[in-house]
């Protein structure tokens, strides 16, 4: 196995330190406060404010094409192939959305992605033990310690303090926060046990995508699209990605993406394009 994957096996996280060049950083912060602006501004509830922007890829939306370039860079596709032990051939695109510093103070409860606080210990187990089909990161444009976890609960049951512990508990055994530096990418496990903290003092742009492998349960496929990736993604023109970044590769890569996610997601069968390794 690699060292990334190796490290997100053991912890169920890993940092790549300074990922992001300085210019590409620039960039996506000035297309993450346009975004951001527009959300505000379209918020009909400017009582609780919001925290984060959907579907940044969408071709309605302005920058969508600095977005794809960033969701498909080589940075990205190498780290996730590197932990998911596959080619970029078997990618298959997921979610790209952004977290923003919220308009007052909040914290999620403690959580796995994909499993209930009600499953049993042992279902709990069982769920933990399935393969790793997708890889899921946070790209941080601004420092960011939002993310706390409890490192190696990935791999294990809650005990029975977890499970008993108030959903918000601000200190709950073994607990770190992530720490991330500007230009920083984390990809976690999202069934390591988890939380949000989000302050409203602090400058928060972070990027927060999804990326899959053919041959996972075509059910994620399905959701990816109800997530309302659905209503927008044959709209969406990757062969533009050509003329942004200069790279054919990439604009394919970013196309082929897509069409295995609308495949799996109409329920159509694919299969791997080399064995994986578990």
């Amino acid at each position: 196995m690699s060292n990334l994957r190796d490290q997100l096996v053991q912890d169920g996280f890993v940092r790549i330190p300074s990922a992001l060049p300085q210019d590409q950083l620039e960039a996506l912060r000035a297309a993450c406060q346009d975004v951001t602006q527009l959300a505000r501004a379209g918020d009909s509830d400017t009582s609780k404010g919001i925290w984060g922007v959907q579907h940044l890829m969408h071709p309605d939306l302005p920058h969508h094409n600095t977005f794809a370039a960033s969701y498909f860079a080589p940075y990205i596709i190498n780290a996730v192939t590197e932990i998911l032990q596959c080619s970029p051939s078997d990618l298959v695109l997921e979610l790209y959305n952004l977290l923003i510093r919220p308009d007052a103070d909040f914290a999620l409860r403690w959580h796995r992605d994909d499993i209930g606080p009600e499953v049993s210990a042992q279902e709990e187990l069982n769920r933990l033990q399935e393969p790793m089909l997708h890889a899921q990161w946070n790209l941080a444009l601004y420092p960011d310690r939002s993310l706390v976890v409890v490192p190696g609960s990935h791999v294990r049951s809650r005990t029975e303090e977890e499970r008993s512990a108030d959903p918000f508990e601000e200190n709950l055994p073994g607990q770190m926060v992530v720490e991330m530096n500007a230009g920083d990418i984390i990809f976690y496990n999202n069934n390591i046990l988890h939380r949000g903290v989000y302050s409203s003092e602090a400058e928060r742009m972070t990027l927060h995508g999804s990326m899959g492998i053919v041959g996972a349960d075509p059910a994620r496929a399905r959701n990816v699209l109800q997530h309302g990736v659905g209503a927008w993604v044959d709209r969406c023109d990757f062969s533009r990605l050509q003329d942004q970044v200069n790279d054919q590769q990439l604009s394919t890569l970013a196309q082929d993406m897509r069409s295995r996610l609308v495949t799996m997601g109409s329920g159509q069968v694919l299969s791997f394009s080399q064995p994986f390794n578990e």
